[in-house]
């Protein structure tokens, strides 16, 4: 069943767009990540514009996060207090990002930056999940081995301390807010929730522990990617709402699948699978980009017969 999507400008199947919507869900759910990181390379390889598939994945990102989120209340595994400091920096990240994609467009240069932006960030933070990953599954087969958070000195040594209760934390708010200031940068800029880089940096910046990453990710997700799409639609009117209600409908059956699946697995094996997806995704991309193009008329502005 085709369906036509005003802003995108293509016909695209909807029960394809269904089922990217479920399987993104699922991965929202099991890892706490808004799913764009994945979603919206998917998009461009369906033929969607780079432009719309950024701005429109921002609003599918809100709904699967929203109905992870829920489940984590339930099991009282997100620290509000954290997550209100992460979104401070988040808004005005955000904030700054939509403008520079403003610019960039104007210029016609946000197709190329938004794929190089996924080629780096995806393999960088790919990797770098992949060997932690593996070293934690390592440290856990040893008998020996007691985990031990870690004790970042300088997140310790910085000043305007507060608590956190939930993750058992005395820290400085300055980190939470430039962590939540990048990821709101990389909402705008790439379409994604940014949990791909915000649960790594929870986890081995901030020393928060697992179980409370997930839900605190999520909820500071649910805010930031909502605003960022509000910007998007006054300032680059690229949201395409045809497009966004088949992948909300996917997303939203998907999160309660996927936080099912993802109680019952480790944190090590659901670390080691997420960066295997990060790597693939990232391997596509940067062959779409080496590979030339079946049709060279595409890379145009537009205008050409």
């Amino acid at each position: 069943m085709q369906i036509y999507l005003p802003i995108a400008e293509v016909s695209v199947n909807a029960f394809l767009l269904l089922g990217l919507g479920g399987i993104v869900g699922i991965l929202s759910g099991m890892f706490g990540v808004g799913g764009g990181f994945l979603m919206t390379p998917l998009l461009f390889f369906i033929g969607i514009p780079p432009a719309v598939a950024v701005a429109t994945e921002a609003n599918q990102i809100v709904a699967s996060s929203f109905s992870g989120v829920l489940a984590h209340f339930k099991r009282r595994t997100v620290d509000l207090r954290m997550g209100l400091v992460l979104l401070i920096g988040g808004l005005v990240g955000a904030a700054v990002g939509v403008q520079v994609f403003a610019i960039l467009r104007e210029m016609g240069q946000v197709d190329l930056l938004v794929k190089l932006c996924y080629v780096v960030f995806l393999g960088i933070i790919g990797g770098l999940m992949f060997f932690e990953s593996l070293r934690a599954i390592r440290r856990s087969k040893s008998p020996t081995a007691v985990p031990v958070r870690k004790k970042h000195g300088l997140v310790h040594a910085l000043p305007l301390k507060m608590k956190f209760r939930t993750s058992g934390l005395y820290i400085s708010v300055i980190p939470p807010i430039l962590v939540g200031f990048f990821v709101g940068i990389l909402a705008a800029i790439m379409g994604v929730g940014g949990g791909f880089i915000m649960v790594p940096a929870m986890i081995y910046i901030l020393g928060m522990p697992t179980k409370v990453v997930i839900g605190t990710s999520l909820f500071q997700i649910i805010f930031v990617t909502a605003f960022t799409t509000l910007l998007h639609a006054t300032t680059n009117y690229t949201v395409d709402m045809a497009l966004a209600v088949l992948l909300l409908i996917g997303g939203v059956i998907g999160a309660q699948i996927g936080t099912r699946i993802g109680v019952k697995l480790k944190a090590e094996q659901l670390r080691i699978l997420l960066s295997l997806m990060v790597i693939a995704v990232c391997a596509k991309l940067a062959l779409d980009l080496l590979i030339e193009p079946s049709e060279l008329f595409t890379l145009g502005s537009g205008g050409h017969s």
